[in-house]
């Protein structure tokens, strides 16, 4: 296990900064809610950490996410060592990623308890579990008719992940010799972590030498290609992540706009810029309508937009049993409606980035087909898809977790006419 580090908790699914319904994520809304009672240190510590999970289990809901709440009590509750603080984590999305195959009847901390045994039993012996299991128990039933699910989705899905770095340009190779335990990835500048140490104490993390970010979001800022001195707007930025990747690809040369619409996620990403020693953006608030936060227009424009996060259930596996077929719905309007207001801000002869970390058809292909139709000065942008060397590149990308080894995500691309 990974000693210190919530690998299950650190993407944040993208759901609600220009959706018109309260977040589901709830970090800002954290003291809304009782956090756990302290769990006494005793001579069973398996004992004490699945007391605390179990705790956690309690209090999650479609308000307060699991990912939510673990954070909060893992900060609150203190004096857990690095390797139980990973076993709290593991034992909280095992539950809901085997929820499925537990016994309803059993007592909470029993079925917590199952549900870890079932883990262990898949990943020793996969094949235990018939393809028809996994359809009928990993995932809801309204999912089959929302995207192609897959056997190979499926058991995908109910792997523990893996956790991915991006290191900063031309430092992969000393990073490994520093951390150890890194595998590259398909990805240029991608690592896979198997260690157990704490990489948010890490000098290298702090110096900006690798950013915590999935494979999958990665590929994003490939498919977008910056250009140093180019200007580039993200328009739904979070925390950053992508942003510090597009500046990192432009050689913190050109300027970068990053916008969301909740301040305390703007406030956190100009925390993690500094850490990073990005200085080539500015940050502002836009609302997600038709005025812009400025009247520059751009090379590229990246909509990350807010959705489903159907690709994060792996790493996300409550989000399987709060997300519901009108989420769906009402998540493919806010993205059809955002890029039709985030199209106008791109130059003549520029970029437009579409991106989700979801795999339903209504979010990915269906919403590029509507924007494709009201905009026909907008050309369909091929890019090359780095997980499949040996396909053409395609103007839209729908990456599944079974070939990235992370999370899924559909990107789209389109360039406008001159």
């Amino acid at each position: 296990m990974r000693r210190g580090v919530l690998p299950e908790a650190v993407p944040e699914p993208r759901r609600s900064a220009f959706h018109r319904r309260p977040p589901r994520r709830a970090e800002h809304d954290e003291a809304d809610f009782a956090s756990p009672e302290p769990v006494p240190r005793d001579s069973d510590p398996f004992g004490r950490w699945l007391k605390l999970a179990t705790a956690i289990v309690e209090r999650a809901s479609r308000e307060h996410p699991a990912d939510s709440v673990l954070r909060q009590c893992l900060r609150e509750v203190g004096g857990l060592t690095g390797p139980e603080t990973a076993q709290v984590s593991r034992a909280v999305f095992s539950f809901y990623r085997w929820r499925g195959w537990v016994k309803q009847e059993l007592r909470l901390e029993s079925q917590i308890r199952s549900a870890l045994e079932f883990a262990d039993e898949f990943a020793h012996k996969p094949h235990a579990f018939r393809d028809e299991e996994l359809l009928a128990r990993a995932v809801p039933v309204w999912v089959r008719d929302t995207i192609a699910v897959s056997a190979a989705w499926l058991r995908a899905i109910q792997a523990e992940p893996a956790l991915w770095l991006r290191a900063k340009p031309g430092v992969a190779q000393s990073l490994a010799q520093v951390l150890g335990y890194l595998e590259p990835g398909a990805l240029p500048d991608s690592l896979r972590y198997t260690g157990d140490a704490d990489l948010f104490r890490q000098p290298e993390f702090h110096a900006g030498e690798f950013e915590i970010q999935d494979i999958a979001s990665q590929a994003v800022g490939y498919a977008c290609a910056p250009q140093p001195g180019e200007t580039w707007w993200d328009a739904c930025a979070g925390e950053g992540g992508k942003l510090l990747h597009l500046s990192a690809l432009m050689q913190g040369k050109g300027l970068l706009w990053a916008s969301d619409r909740a301040e305390w996620r703007l406030k956190k990403l100009k925390l993690r810029t500094a850490r990073a020693r990005c200085f080539n953006y500015r940050a502002a608030s836009w609302d997600g309508g038709a005025k812009p936060p400025t009247k520059t227009r751009f090379h590229g424009v990246l909509l990350d937009a807010p959705c489903t996060g159907l690709g994060t259930w792996q790493r996300n596996p409550h989000a399987r049993w709060t997300t519901t077929p009108n989420d769906v719905r009402e998540l493919a309007a806010v993205q059809k409606r955002l890029l039709h207001h985030v199209a106008p801000s791109v130059k003549p002869g520029g970029k437009l980035v579409y991106s989700v970390c979801t795999l339903t058809r209504a979010e990915t292909a269906d919403v590029a087909a509507a924007f494709q139709a009201a905009h026909p000065d907008f050309t369909p942008l091929p890019t090359e898809n780095l997980f499949r060397a040996s396909h053409s590149p395609q103007a839209q990308q729908l990456l599944w977790p079974q070939e990235t080894g992370g999370g899924g995500m559909f990107i789209a691309g389109w360039r406008r006419a001159q």
